[in-house]
């Protein structure tokens, strides 16, 4: 009893912050997958002119393509990309501040959500230092210890760049290969930490500005948020359970039955041309203003008629023989 009692304790905690939990487990996600890209993948080439290319791709490249996963996986990207005015407000004087303060809203959200994952990966990368040290190494300025003073600026650029490579550096220039890599670390180090602070601070105020001038006391908003969280899951529910019976009509127009049953007396035969009609690819389809084909079957059942051949299922000779 007791460990059911802290399990319904943990749901209710855990209940309306859907969005945190999922925020950490994208980060803890985007941790993993970090370091396994720069476990499997990375190799700096050591390089004059690749090393910034090299270090710059590996950083910014991940983090793009994740920033456009988190746009392209939430729902409200789509909402906002295929929103129209209802038709209930078309008679109505549209109020194009407000329509700009709920679209601003809901892009900083959607955008919020869609950051976890590259910040996530910038600040990890940061942290561990070796993409910034490879991206940077050719850019510092170092005197090097027992080296010729009279080296060219080229010469010093392609030593430097050779340092994220321990097997390509001489003898004589490891202790200054060590001050390189310790200072490049130092500040790729810092600038994670740095990001991670300027991150956690603005969500902070952010949740506290959404906060003071929201119209809603803390409570109603809990109650705000609840609603909303049931009724998609209520639509999405409705939606499929909707859609599956209005596919079934459609099915068991082609087929003469509906799948599942139990005593089917008799089946329908479609005819070659038919098999054809609801074969190969189709779009979405606009029938008039107001409908929609959704699929070749969908359209084939509003066009033809009933009048097809039927076969009782009594009448089949391999059913017979079985029986």
């Amino acid at each position: 009893a007791g460990r059911v009692h802290n399990c319904l304790k943990w749901l209710t905690f855990l209940k309306g912050k859907e969005v945190v939990v999922a925020n950490a487990i994208i980060a803890i996600l985007t941790i993993g997958g970090q370091q396994l890209f720069s476990f499997f993948t990375f190799s700096c080439p050591c390089h004059v002119g690749q090393n910034l290319i090299y270090g710059l791709a590996f950083l910014g490249v991940p983090a793009l393509i994740l920033l456009l996963v988190g746009y392209a996986l939430n729902n409200q990207t789509w909402r906002l990309v295929t929103g129209k005015i209802s038709p209930l407000q078309e008679g109505t004087t549209p109020n194009r501040l407000l329509q700009c303060k709920l679209t601003c809203f809901v892009l900083c959200s959607i955008t919020g959500r869609a950051l976890v994952a590259p910040v996530t990966w910038l600040a990890v990368t940061l942290i561990n230092g070796s993409y910034y040290v490879c991206a940077m190494s050719e850019y510092v300025s170092v005197h090097y210890y027992g080296a010729n003073p009279n080296v060219t600026a080229s010469e010093r650029r392609r030593i430097l760049a050779e340092f994220p490579c321990s097997q390509l550096v001489p003898l004589e220039l490891t202790r200054a290969r060590d001050e390189v890599i310790l200072l490049l670390r130092y500040q790729s180090q810092v600038a994670g930490w740095l990001l991670i602070a300027v991150v956690v601070i603005t969500v902070f105020l952010s949740y506290c500005l959404a906060s003071c001038f929201s119209p809603l006391s803390f409570l109603h908003f809990r109650y705000w948020s609840s609603y909303v969280h049931n009724e998609q899951q209520l639509f999405d529910e409705a939606t499929d359970q909707h859609s599956r019976l209005y596919a079934m009509q459609h099915v068991k127009k082609f087929f003469g039955f509906v799948p599942g049953s139990e005593n089917v007396k008799e089946i329908r035969i479609p005819s070659l041309r038919e098999w054809q009609a609801i074969s190969g690819l189709a779009f979405l389809k606009r029938v008039d203003e107001e409908h929609y084909d959704y699929s070749l079957l969908h359209d084939w059942a509003l066009r033809e008629s009933e009048n097809r051949k039927y076969l009782k299922i009594d009448e089949d000779p391999v059913i017979r023989t079985q029986l």
